[in-house]
């Protein structure tokens, strides 16, 4: 079984060269990686890898998370994929994991991901990612599970899928329609993509051992940056399934008093729009490795 490790890529041009190093470095390097740019240009000097490097680029000037993925999926030359965002630097075994798991099963597998903070890319004399020092200075998040190096664990909630990192085969993907490419911006797409897989009969598990590390980036609470493609996309997410997504940002909205909105409500209403105020207030301090 062959590999294709897909990212998606807008600015974050540091982060990415970790990324590649780090898939460089497998146990089991992937076959491929396709990039789909979220912008009019690659980076340039990235670094020189053992797998063939693939560019898809892909037009919208609001994040077009969902358009991009699946470009990365129609451009990927096998079928069994791994996604990893631009923010993870991939433990040495994770590209091994997702296929021993995949080879077993096709289903759709999460690995877990812990998060590094502000600066803490260690670096060995030679240039290297220090993995040992990552494995050292990753936290993980406390709403995700330990997993054990070898274990898969079923995850009864497709609403739990973690698009930092997850895997799954070319056809399931195909036959859950994709990602829907309605979903404009930040949030929502990957919870309708994990409902979507689910309804196509897909199964959702942890898996161990394909550990990735997140790198570091600003981080608001509320998420106010993103605020408008969030309420717009709740309601998209509503429309098709009867309940919301992101309640825990819209309930952070709410109390900041921007919409008025519960989880019984049958839609969002719109009271104000956040002040650059608000914004800078949100942003957490770099110590904080996730909101």
């Amino acid at each position: 079984m062959k590999i294709s490790a897909l990212t998606l890529v807008r600015g974050r041009r540091e982060h990415l060269i970790n990324l590649m190093q780090s898939l460089d470095a497998q146990t089991r390097p992937p076959d491929e990686l396709v990039i789909a740019w979220m912008q009019p240009t690659a980076h340039v000097n990235l670094p020189e890898v053992g797998f063939p490097v693939h560019h898809v680029f892909v037009e919208g000037e609001a994040l077009p998370l969902a358009r991009a993925r699946n470009a990365a999926v129609e451009a990927a030359s096998f079928d069994a994929l791994v996604f990893l965002d631009v923010d993870c630097i991939a433990s040495p075994t994770l590209i091994g994991r997702y296929r021993q798991a995949l080879l077993e099963r096709a289903a759709l597998y999460i690995g877990e991901v812990h998060y590094l903070a502000a600066g803490a890319v260690p670096r060995l004399e030679s240039g290297a990612l220090d993995i040992e020092a990552l494995y050292a200075e990753g936290e993980r998040h406390p709403a995700r599970p330990a997993l054990d190096e070898h274990e898969l664990r079923p995850e009864p909630d497709h609403g739990n899928l973690w698009g930092l990192s997850f895997a799954l085969m070319k056809a399931d993907h195909r036959r859950a329609g994709g990602m829907d490419e309605g979903y404009v911006g930040y949030g929502g797409e990957e919870t309708d993509y994990a409902w979507r897989l689910e309804s196509a009969g897909v199964p959702l598990f942890w898996v161990g051992g394909a550990l990735a590390w997140h790198q570091h980036h600003a981080v608001y609470a509320p998420p106010w940056p993103h605020f408008e493609a969030i309420i717009e996309n709740a309601r998209r997410f509503h429309a098709r399934w009867g309940r919301w997504c992101m309640e825990y940002w819209l309930d952070q909205f709410a109390k900041a008093g921007a919409i008025r909105w519960s989880p019984r409500a049958a839609d969002i209403e719109l009271l104000r729009y956040p002040t650059r105020d608000d914004i800078e207030r949100a942003r957490l301090p770099e110590s904080a490795r996730f909101g």
